[in-house]
C-alpha cells in the first residue's frame, strides 16, 4: 500500500480518548522544561570532543547502566512490544529475556575490556583498529542509515499516542518532540542525553506501573489473565513462552525454537547489545573498566523486569479490550484501532485526570529517550568515523564539536521523514527487526571474529561484513517478490514476519562468518604486536583476584543469570 494515504489518515483529526486537565498539562510542560534545562546546564560542561561525544568518560556504573537500558527503552519497548505481545502473546517476552540478558552479560564480562582498553569512540572505530578503514566506513555508513530510520520509530510512536489519547495532530506531535530532543542533545551532547535518560527511566516506571497493577487486579491475577485470554481466543498458546515452540504451527508467531534460540538468542540479541553503538556508547562513557563491566550487568537486572510494564499491558489488551485490534493498514481502512495502539488504549482505560498526565509523560519520556539515543550515537559516528576520517581529518577539536552539534540537528530533520515510513508496517517491531537483520546480525559476526580470532584479516572482515549485509537485504527482497521463498528463508511457509526476520538474521550471520573465515585463510593476518588491546590471546586483561568476591562483576553476572533461568522455567 502506498504510504501517502496512510499519512493522510494518520494526520486527520481524531476523536480523543481523554481530555487533559490543568494538572496533566502542568506535568507534561514541567517535563519538557526540565529536559531543556538539563541541556542548557550541561552546555557549559561540554567544551571538548571527549565531553560532547563521550560524556568525559566519567559516568558511574549505575548511571551508565541505567542510561544503557534507558536508551533502548523508547517506543521500541513501550509501544512496539506492547503491540507485539498483543499480536504474538507471551512469545514477545523472549526479546527481553533470551533476546537480551545473555548478550548484556556477555558484553559486560567478555567484550567491554576490548572496547574500553582500546579507548575507541565507537564500534566502527574498533573495526578501524582491528580491520582498517574500509570496514570502519562500511559499518559507519550502515549504522548511520539505520539510526536515522530507527529514530523515526520513536517520533511516530509518540505522535500516535498523542493522536489516539488526546486527538492531537500527528504532525504537530512529531515536530514538537523532535525539536526538543535536537535542542538538548545539541546543547549538552552525550552527557545531556545520559542524564535525561536516567530521569526518563524513573518517569517511565512511575507512569507505567499503574497499567499492569490495575489490569492484573481486574483480570484476577496471572491465572485469571490466562483464563480470559484462552476464553477470548479459544486457544491457550498465547500465554506460554517455551512449551509451544516445538512446531511452526503450534504458536501465534509461526516460529520454531531454533529461531528463538539461534536467530534471536544468539545472532540478533548479541548483535544488538554488543555491537549497536546506540547502547554501547553509554557504557563507553563509564569512568573506569570495572564501571564499564558492571553497567551492562546492572542494565540486565532491570531489563528482566521491564516486561511487567510492557508485555503485560499487551496481554491485558487481549483479555480485557472489547474490540479486536488489527494491523495498521486495516485500521486505517476501517477506522479501528491497530496493534500499535494497545498501550495508549490501556492507559486511557486506567488513568484519570492527574494520573493521565503522569502516564503520558512516561510515554513521552520513553520516546524521547529512544530518539536521543539514536541522535547522539549518529552524531558521534558521523563526526568521528565518517567526517573526520574521510572528509576533514586535520581540523581542531572545537570544529568537531561544532560539527557534532550541527549533525544532531540535521539527523533529527532526516529522522522526521522516516517517521512516516513506519506507517507502512502492520507492527512497529516487524519494521525494527527487519533493520536489525540487515545491519546488526552481520556486524556481530565481524566484531566477534575480530575479538576472538587473531587470524581474521582486514580483507576478511570487510568482505564478510559487506556480503553478509547484502545477503540479508537480498533475502528480504526475495520473499517480497516471491512469497513462496519464505519456506527457504524461514524454514516454513507458515512463518510470520517476526520469525522470518530471525532466520534471515541467522543466515546473514552465518554467511558473514563463512566469508570472513574463507577470505582470512587466503590473506595475510596482522602480526600479534598490532593486535594488542584488540584480540583475546594478544591482550592482558586486568586481574580482579585482589577484589572481594561480591564486588566482582562476574559474581553479579552469575546472580542475574540464575534469576533469568528461573523466570524462563516459571513461564515455560
Amino acid at each position: 500500500m502506498p504510504v501517502f494515504p496512510l499519512i493522510a489518515a494518520a494526520a486527520a483529526p481524531a476523536e480523543s480518548l481523554f481530555s487533559l486537565g490543568v494538572a496533566d498539562l502542568v506535568i507534561i510542560a514541567a517535563y519538557f522544561a526540565m529536559v531543556l534545562a538539563i541541556g542548557l546546564y550541561l552546555k557549559g560542561q561540554t567544551q571538548t570532543g571527549e565531553d560532547f561525544f563521550m560524556a568525559g568518560r566519567e559516568m558511574t556504573a549505575w548511571i551508565a547502566g541505567l542510561s544503557f537500558l534507558s536508551a533502548n527503552l523508547g517506543s521500541l519497548e513501550l509501544m512496539g512490544w506492547a503491540a507485539a505481545s498483543y499480536q504474538y502473546g507471551l512469545l514477545a517476552v523472549h526479546w527481553y529475556w533470551i533476546g537480551a540478558i545473555p548478550a548484556m552479560l556477555f558484553l559486560g564480562i567478555v567484550m567491554m575490556p576490548f572496547y574500553y582498553i582500546s579507548k575507541t569512540h565507537s564500534v566502527p572505530g574498533y573495526l578501524q583498529l582491528r580491520f582498517g578503514e574500509p570496514s570502519r566506513a562500511l559499518a559507519a555508513i550502515s549504522f548511520a542509515f539505520m539510526t536515522v530510520l530507527m529514530s523515526g520509530i520513536n517520533m511516530y510512536s509518540m505522535a500516535l499516542v498523542m493522536k489516539v489519547v488526546l486527538g492531537w495532530d500527528i504532525n504537530f506531535s512529531i515536530w514538537v518532540s523532535s525539536l526538543t530532543v535536537a535542542a538538548y542533545v545539541a546543547l549538552g551532547g552525550l552527557k545531556s542525553a545520559i542524564f535525561n535518560e536516567v530521569l526518563q527511566f524513573v518517569l517511565i516506571w512511575a507512569g507505567a506501573l499503574l497499567i499492569p497493577i490495575l489490569g492484573l487486579y481486574e483480570a484476577g491475577g496471572w491465572a485469571g489473565l490466562q483464563a480470559r485470554i484462552a476464553e477470548q481466543l479459544g486457544r491457550t498458546d498465547f500465554t506460554h513462552a517455551w512449551s509451544t515452540l516445538g512446531g511452526f504451527q503450534d504458536n501465534p508467531m509461526g516460529v520454531h525454537w531454533t529461531g528463538i534460540v539461534f536467530g534471536l538468542g544468539w545472532v540478533i540479541s548479541f548483535g544488538y547489545w554488543t555491537t549497536d553503538f546506540l547502547v554501547v556508547q553509554r557504557v563507553l562513557a563509564a569512568k573506569d573498566l570495572r564501571a564499564a563491566k558492571m553497567a551492562p550487568i546492572i542494565g540486565a537486572a532491570f531489563k528482566m523486569m521491564v516486561p511487567f510494564i510492557v508485555i503485560v499491558p499487551g496481554l491485558l489488551g487481549l483479555a480485557l479490550l472489547p474490540d479486536k485490534l488489527v494491523g495498521e493498514a486495516e485500521a486505517v481502512a476501517t477506522g479501528g484501532h491497530s496493534y500499535n495502539e494497545v498501550l495508549p488504549l490501556m492507559l486511557a482505560r486506567y488513568c484519570g485526570p492527574g494520573l493521565l498526565g503522569l502516564g503520558i509523560t512516561a510515554l513521552i519520556a520513553g520516546f524521547m529517550a529512544g530518539m536521543a539515543g539514536n541522535v547522539s550515537a549518529f552524531a558521534t559516528v558521523w563526526t568521528y568515523d565518517l567526517y573526520r576520517a574521510f572528509i576533514k581529518p586535520d581540523a581542531d577539536d572545537a570544529h568537531y564539536v561544532a560539527m557534532g552539534r550541527w549533525c544532531t540537528i540535521l539527523g533529527v530533520m532526516a529522522s522526521i521523514g522516516t517517521a512516516y515510513l513506519v506507517m507502512e508496517f502492520q507492527s512497529i517491531m516487524d519494521y525494527v527487526q527487519a533493520l536489525f537483520s540487515f545491519f546488526i546480525a552481520p556486524l556481530f559476526g565481524t566484531v566477534i571474529l575480530g575479538m576472538l580470532w587473531k587470524r581474521a584479516t582486514s580483507a576478511g572482515g570487510f568482505w564478510g561484513l559487506l556480503i553478509g549485509t547484502l545477503s540479508s537485504i537480498a533475502m528480504w527482497a526475495w520473499v517480497k517478490l516471491d512469497p513462496s521463498a519464505l519456506q527457504y528463508v524461514a524454514l516454513s511457509p507458515h512463518a510470520k514476519d517476526m520469525a522470518e526476520n530471525l532466520y534471515r538474521g541467522l543466515w546473514s550471520w552465518i554467511i558473514c562468518v563463512v566469508v570472513t573465515v574463507a577470505v582470512s585463510l587466503c590473506t595475510r593476518p596482522k602480526p600479534d604486536s598490532e593486535l594488542v588491546g584488540l584480540v583475546y590471546g594478544c591482550t592482558s586483561i586486568p586481574s580482579e583476584q585482589d577484589v572481594a568476591l561480591w564486588r566482582r562483576p562476574i559474581f553479579w553476572a552469575y546472580a542475574v543469570a540464575i534469576v533469568f533461568v528461573a523466570l524462563n522455567l516459571y513461564f515455560w
